[in-house]
């Protein structure tokens, strides 16, 4: 949405996402390089690694909400929104999204899929918590190197996010589930993930600019 109240800025330049997405997207890519890393693990992390998860999911949406009612004055809110908190809840759902992506990901694709879970304790997810809480800081410290690359790399990460869901999709679409032995083996069907994340935006874009008359909305 790219409103200015709810977005960072380095100098004078508003960064292309907002707030809670900058954190949601910054604790995807922190959740899909951890997970990526640890083998091809199939399954869905175990409850007592879920209770938590869920919790930040919570976190995230009660101030998702809280944030939007401040949009409908005077509606009664339960605290003042700040960026830094919008930024911090993202990050939590981020994780959460990658705890699911990366298995589902590894059952579908792989030949060599591990039915065991992603997560067999709750103490990466604070791992990963600590690790996004640092690009957090990376963008709050005003620091222009910091602040840009990190900027940068969120939105990398909805490009990736959306090409590793659409790779999925044309795995399914061509019966190919379990029958990839490594990356270069799917490099086709990654390939086609990202044209359609690139077809995906270039839509939106279209009809946004068909609504609004203008590119920035």
């Amino acid at each position: 949405h790219q409103i200015a109240e709810r977005s960072f800025f380095l100098a004078e330049r508003q960064l292309p996402l907002c707030a809670r997405c900058s954190g949601m997207y910054l604790g995807t890519w922190v959740g899909l390089i951890y997970l990526f890393s640890k083998g091809r693990a199939g399954g869905l992390p175990i409850r007592s690694a879920l209770i938590p998860l869920a919790a930040l999911a919570v976190l995230f949406v009660v101030d998702g909400v809280n944030s939007y009612l401040t949009l409908f004055n005077p509606h009664p809110i339960l605290y003042v929104p700040q960026n830094w908190l919008r930024m911090l809840t993202g990050s939590g759902l981020g994780i959460g999204i990658a705890a699911f992506l990366v298995p589902t990901f590894n059952l579908t694709v792989w030949l060599d899929v591990q039915l065991e879970p992603i997560m067999k304790s709750w103490k990466p997810i604070f791992g990963l918590l600590a690790a996004a809480l640092l690009a957090n800081l990376g963008m709050l410290s005003n620091n222009p190197l910091l602040v840009y690359t990190l900027a940068l790399l969120s939105s990398v990460t909805v490009m990736i996010l959306l090409t590793l869901a659409y790779t999925l999709v044309w795995v399914l679409l061509t019966h190919r589930e379990n029958t990839f032995r490594d990356w270069k083996q799917a490099s086709w069907h990654i390939l086609a993930g990202f044209g359609a994340a690139l077809l995906q935006i270039g839509l939106i874009d279209f009809v946004r600019y068909t609504l609004t008359g203008s590119w920035a909305g």
